[in-house]
């Protein structure tokens, strides 16, 4: 990725683009059987960009069965693995070589900084691409210690027709988590988009295409949850289902797996994460940076976005002074201009969503910051005190720029309400005494936690969650290529009584 343009030149790219209008089913372009479509536009300006295929169950059906075809007959389950490692790494080349466009085409679908498309979606993509890549032909089988007279044998078997279901948040780089492991364990995928945001989904399906991914392989299904969604997951020849996205809607998942062919489940669901601060934390104001750049990147529609600040008591006055001078270098505006941090909120229905929750803030809370909207796009970023523990904005993912403050007086009490969620996706804790912060770490309900820091991890660690921040497997690291596989076990019985029957 090379230096960022001017807002004016990445307008003029955005003015240039073609941007993709069909579904994508066994290797090429192709309308809605119904002929129907649907407006995708610009949650910035609220400007039509593209009419988009709105599909509905007959194409889920042609998608499905593409894939299944080209799953059976071999053409990708049964390639290679360094070839099929070869195809994945020209698509990395190909997603690199267009990065540029493909980052005007995500800020443009879903309202997020260019900032953030150029130095982070985008060359992650390339980077998780080419991570799960080069990591096919190096995953090992077993051979089970069994007696002298047998050898056990555990092979990996990619499961099958996988569905893909994407968030709007990050669509992009949630493509290329599931596409990478799934693709590399030899299953063929239906990929469902979130409909505000197609556009780079279908572009990858093409570039893949372009890559050497046979026909098939990769199918890309547009519209909305109740009609291509939940046909995807009630599919009885769909073999699993990978979703990111809402609680409720995970749970749907889980009813049209039980109510179909019991397909595989995976879950990467929503989060109320905390961040606590104690009393002996150092250098305050590189904490604050931390707690702005985890409760405001990508405008805190982040799944694991640190939306609770759990502080003790000492320190809270100062560090909320450090947080404030730090959140009003995050300044809103055009998505276009590299120097802006926040963008729009991904859509009109999303942004009174999150205004309601701003309301409430300056309705029952200490407004510390912000507690303004504007446009009807864009939400300051705001920070929050309050005292009950039980308001809506301490409980409730908010999925918006707004952080909620809690003070505490002790250690215990930090993890207690830290813990006093129904999610378990992320947590943080900010400690100079190393046993604490270990001790915190293993206290903390939730699926990573970062010591000293705000973060995920990186490609080779897992993300996912405790609770109901999700469940069946984890993304990222080798441990994403479990949920895309199934073990088999051959057992070879080598004693004499088995070649006697032989004879």
């Amino acid at each position: 990725m090379g230096d960022l343009l001017t807002t004016a030149e990445y307008k003029a790219i955005a003015a240039t683009l073609e941007l993709p209008q069909n579904a994508f089913i066994d290797g090429s372009f192709r309308p809605a059987i119904s002929g129907k479509s649907f407006t995708t536009v610009n949650p910035a300006t609220g400007a039509a960009l593209a009419e988009i295929a709105a599909c509905g169950a007959e194409d889920v059906d042609l998608a499905v069965s593409k894939a299944r075809e080209s799953f059976d007959d071999g053409r990708w389950s049964r390639l290679h693995p360094a070839a099929r490692k070869e195809v994945l790494l020209r698509l990395a080349k190909l997603i690199e070589r267009n990065s540029r466009e493909l980052a005007v085409m995500e800020s443009l679908d879903s309202g997020k900084t260019i900032f953030d498309c150029e130095t982070v979606d985008v060359p992650e993509t390339v980077h998780v691409l080419k991570w799960h890549a080069e990591l096919i032909d190096k995953i090992y089988d077993q051979v089970a210690p069994a007696s002298d007279d047998h050898i056990a044998m555990i092979l990996r078997e990619p499961v099958g027709v996988v569905g893909l279901v994407l968030p709007w948040n990050f669509p992009l780089l949630m493509l290329a988590w599931k596409i990478g492991p799934a693709l590399a364990a030899g299953c063929t995928v239906v990929v469902k988009p979130a409909a505000e945001t197609t556009l780079t989904t279908l572009r990858v399906a093409e570039l893949a295409v372009e890559a050497g991914l046979p026909r098939g392989v990769l199918n890309v299904v547009t519209g909305s949850g109740s009609e291509v969604g939940e046909p995807l997951g009630r599919h009885p020849d769909v073999d699993m289902v990978s979703f990111t996205g809402s609680t409720a809607t995970g749970r749907r998942f889980l009813h049209y797996s039980a109510d179909s062919n019991l397909k595989e489940v995976v879950l990467e669901l929503g989060g109320k994460n905390p961040c606590i601060v104690l009393d002996d934390a150092e250098d305050l104001d590189a904490v604050a940076a931390h707690v702005v750049n985890g409760a405001f990147w990508n405008m805190g529609e982040n799944c694991s976005a640190a939306s609770r600040l759990i502080v003790q008591k000492a320190i809270k006055p100062k560090l909320l002074e450090r947080v404030a001078a730090h959140a009003r270098e995050w300044n809103s505006g055009d998505p276009l201009d590299p120097s802006v941090r926040v963008g729009a909120l991904v859509s009109q229905a999303h942004f009174e969503k999150v205004s309601g929750y701003l309301a409430q803030a300056v309705k029952s809370g200490r407004i510390v910051l912000g507690g303004e909207s504007h446009g009807g796009t864009h939400v300051a970023p705001t920070v929050v005190e309050v005292t009950d523990r039980d308001d809506r904005l301490a409980r409730e993912e908010i999925f918006g720029p707004i952080l909620t403050v809690i003070e505490v007086a002790r250690f215990e009490e930090a993890i207690a309400v830290a813990n006093d969620t129904k999610y378990g996706l992320a947590a943080s804790i900010f400690t100079a005494n190393g046993k604490r912060a270990l001790r915190g770490a293993r206290m903390l309900r939730a699926g990573t936690v970062t010591v000293n820091s705000f973060g995920e991890g990186d490609i080779t660690t897992p993300f996912g969650g405790y609770k109901q921040s999700g469940f069946g497997g984890r993304d990222n690291g080798i441990h994403a290529h479990d949920q895309y596989t199934q073990l088999k076990t051959i057992w070879l019985d080598l004693s004499d009584h088995a070649d006697t029957a032989l004879d």
